[in-house]
């Protein structure tokens, strides 16, 4: 790591145990969320390089699929890499563009996507404002952490796990709350698939992505 992209991890930690420690706040909609055939909004955010990047830059060339991810060091993050390696062929060939959303600064996105060898553009949103603004909310402890007695305060179980997973890909960042999801968006910009995830775990079928990848004016 630069010493950047090092600050900015011990940052994401920081933030991490923040969060941690005071559980997760937002856990329902104050309004109707985005629902299909609701227009998508049309956010700006940096890219991996910094670069401001529109939604719409995206989707007026063809169906966009959107990844909203969970954060860097969460193991259903790295399941959800997995099996999405084997189906974005699929989806290209679809005609779609895959872009998905993180937590981490530019410079941070930018070292984890070399590392991991994400090869869709990633838009950073460090404040969470664009999980927000499609409706994602953070998870209650049992949609995250399952059977795992939590408690408000817990600095015993946050920092053993922060010290066991420092320095490495599965090191914790960001916020240990939000909850993952995943939006498909036709040219113009009307939503066609809303996946809001249940649980951490909680992923689209391939079948439902492409469904909606053709319903967005893509190859069926």
């Amino acid at each position: 790591m630069t010493q950047r992209t090092d600050e900015q991890q011990q940052s994401a930690e920081a933030r991490w145990r923040e969060a941690w420690l005071a559980g997760p706040q937002r856990t329902r909609w104050e309004a109707l969320p985005l629902q299909v055939g609701d227009a998508a909004p049309d956010l700006e955010l940096p890219d991996a390089t910094g670069a401001p990047r529109r939604l719409s830059d995206f989707w007026s060339n063809g169906p966009l699929h959107l990844v909203f991810m969970r954060h860097f060091g969460c193991s259903c993050l790295r399941e959800r890499w997995e099996s999405l390696r084997d189906e974005l062929p699929a989806y290209a060939e679809a005609g779609a563009t895959t872009v998905a959303f993180c937590q981490a600064e530019p410079e941070r996105a930018a070292a984890v996507a070399a590392r991991r060898g994400y090869p869709f553009t990633l838009l950073c949103d460090p404040d969470r404002a664009a999980y927000a603004a499609f409706g994602l909310l953070e998870g209650t402890v049992p949609q995250i952490l399952h059977d795992f007695a939590w408690g408000p305060g817990d600095t015993t179980t946050g920092d053993e796990w922060l010290a066991a997973r420092r320095d490495s890909e599965r090191a914790l960042v960001d916020s240990p709350w939000q909850l993952p999801g995943e939006f498909v968006i036709a040219p113009g910009g009307r939503i066609t698939l809303a996946h809001r995830a249940q649980f951490c775990e909680d992923f689209p079928a391939r079948g439902v992505v492409l469904g909606a990848i053709a319903a967005a004016g893509g190859k069926a």
